[in-house]
This record gives structure tokens, C-alpha cells and sequence, in this order.
């Protein structure tokens, strides 16, 4: 389908523009919305704070598609943060296998633990208080507050950035987050769940139709290439110590056909970060919660 978005960009004056103009932009916007919206996404059908927290995590940097594949079996096997948060380190990190971005599994399963341990299993409902947890920016704390408790939150995200680049400052070579905010802020309507589903399902698709608009924001930056990256090398490492369970640097790179030197880096650098320990050996395995180095 080919999109024809309105132009606004005239009608903006000092950052702001007309009540009309913001109304003809949410009718727009809801109108795409009731007729090619993703309301059949599971965690629309919700308001649990942990189940949206965990979709909303997931959905950092990764394809909705894939997602919408990982999110149902991940939830099966921890429907709760209770459950998530008592969780082996290893059986979190391998249900989170194929959604890229390992780290974010060992933070949601951190913010569950502060969750149980410190929140009383209650979570936060405003943005102040949910940035504090592990793995959650202003955008992704924003949007928990949105869609788990309808807060009227401002926030810009990709597919947000997008909309109102194109809408509201088609004409412009650099835009920054700070013109855009205003915008976002004004355009608000009573029901902040929904409107910001509005928004990130035109802004999607978007992407099908209409060069990126994101290209000519000042926050904008073009991710790496995944293949032959040091992501990819990541991924791969943490993949075999979740097969073969502990290994050292050179039987891992072995098994992978890599680099040693490269693989012991890896190694390293994700045992700082909490994925392994290593023994006096130098032999890694999956760091447990009561893992302690060798």
C-alpha cells in the first residue's frame, strides 16, 4: 500500500501550530489506525505491566515479526515476573535466543528481580520511576506508562520521529528532538493507549513507502551492518555456551571456526557484562545468580 501523508510543515509557526491542523493529524492518524492497525499483536490485549514491559524490551531494535514469534513462547515459560525473576540465567538467555541483543534478557530479568525484591511485585506507573529500573530509556519507560497504565506521556521514538518529520518538517534537512517534542506534546489526545498504537503502526508503515524521514534527524544513526560484526561473533559465542554448557577459548572457537584471540575478546567482554564466569582454568560457563568467578 502507498501512503499519502498530509503536509503541515507551512502551518508550523515557532514549533507550534493550530488546533484544526492538530486535529486534522489525529484524525488522519486514528483513521489509518481503525482500518490497517496491528490490532491483533498480543500484547495489545493486555494491561499487565509485566507482560507489556516484556514486549515492549523485545521490541528495542528488533523486528516486529520476530518478536511476535519469540514473545509468546517466552511468556509461556515465565507468564510472570515472579517466575521470570527466580529463572535460571541460562534458561532466560536460550528462551531469548533469535531476537539479537542478548544483554537486554539479563536486564529484564535484573528489573524483575528489583521488581519482587524491592517494588513488592507492584510495578511503577510513571516514567520517573520506571527509567530507574535496568534496560529501560526514557522512550521505553514512556511507553510502559502508556500502554500498561494510559498515562499521558510524551515521548519520541523511531517510528514517532518519523510521522512528524514527514508531517510536520518535510521541507527540512536537519530536525532535532527538541522541535519535534512540542509537536508530540500538543498533539496528545485523551487516550495516550491508543494513540501512540496509532502512531507506531503509520510509522512502520511508513517505512514500506516513503524514503526515511528519520534520515534528516539530528538523532539519527545508521546501525552496522550485522554480518561479520562483533554482534554477530556475540551471538554466536553465547549460542554455543548455551549448547555445550562451559568450554574454554580455544575449544569454543573450535566449534565456532573463529578466531581465538577474537573469541577469548568476546568471551571477556561478556563475562563483564554478566553472561559467564570463568574459572582458574579459563573455562566459561553461564553465569547463575549465584555464580561467583573463579
Amino acid at each position: 500500500m502507498t501512503l499519502s501523508l498530509p503536509d503541515f510543515s507551512a502551518q508550523v509557526k515557532n514549533g507550534y501550530v493550530s488546533d484544526t491542523v492538530l486535529l486534522q493529524f489525529r484524525e488522519f492518524v486514528f483513521s489509518y489506525y481503525r482500518d490497517f492497525g496491528r490490532h491483533d499483536m498480543e500484547w495489545r490485549h493486555t494491561e499487565d505491566p509485566y507482560l507489556i514491559t516484556v514486549s515492549e524490551i523485545m521490541l528495542q531494535q528488533t523486528q516486529v515479526s520476530r518478536v511476535e514469534t519469540v514473545y509468546p513462547k517466552f511468556i509461556r515459560l515465565f507468564p510472570t515476573a515472579e517466575t521470570l525473576a527466580h529463572a535460571s540465567e541460562a534458561d532466560v538467555l536460550s528462551a531469548w535466543q533469535g531476537m539479537g541483543y542478548n544483554r537486554r534478557a539479563l536486564s529484564l530479568q535484573k528489573l524483575c528481580r528489583i521488581i519482587v525484591n524491592e517494588y513488592n511485585g507492584v510495578f511503577p506507573k510513571t516514567p520517573d520511576e520506571l527509567i530507574k529500573l535496568p534496560g529501560l530509556g526514557p522512550a521505553t519507560s514512556c511507553s510502559i506508562a502508556a500502554f500498561a497504565f494510559n498515562q499521558p506521556v510524551v515521548f519520541i521514538e523511531t517510528n514517532i520521529r518519523r510521522i512528524f518529520i514527514h508531517c510536520f518538517f518535510r521541507g527540512q534537512s536537519e530536525v532535532d528532538d527538541s522541535e519535534i517534542f512540542p509537536l508530540v506534546k500538543a498533539a496528545l489526545p485523551e487516550n495516550p493507549r491508543e494513540w501512540y498504537w496509532a502512531l507506531m503502526d503509520l510509522g512502520s508503515a511508513m517505512k514500506q513507502s516513503i524514503e526515511n524521514p528519520n534520515r534528516k534527524s539530528r538523532q539519527y544513526v545508521k546501525q552496522s551492518t550485522f554480518e561479520g560484526s562483533n554482534r554477530q561473533l556475540r551471538g554466536n559465542v553465547l549460542k554455543k555456551m548455551l549448547e555445550v554448557k562451559k568450554g574454554d577459548a580455544a575449544s569454543v572457537a573450535a566449534a565456532l571456526g573463529g578466531r581465538e584471540d577474537a573469541v577469548k575478546k568476546t568471551l571477556e567482554a561478556m563475562k563483564k557484562e554478566g553472561f559467564f564466569v570463568c574459572d582458574a582454568e579459563g573455562v566459561y560457563r553461564i553465569k547463575d545468580r549465584d555464580s561467583k568467578d573463579g
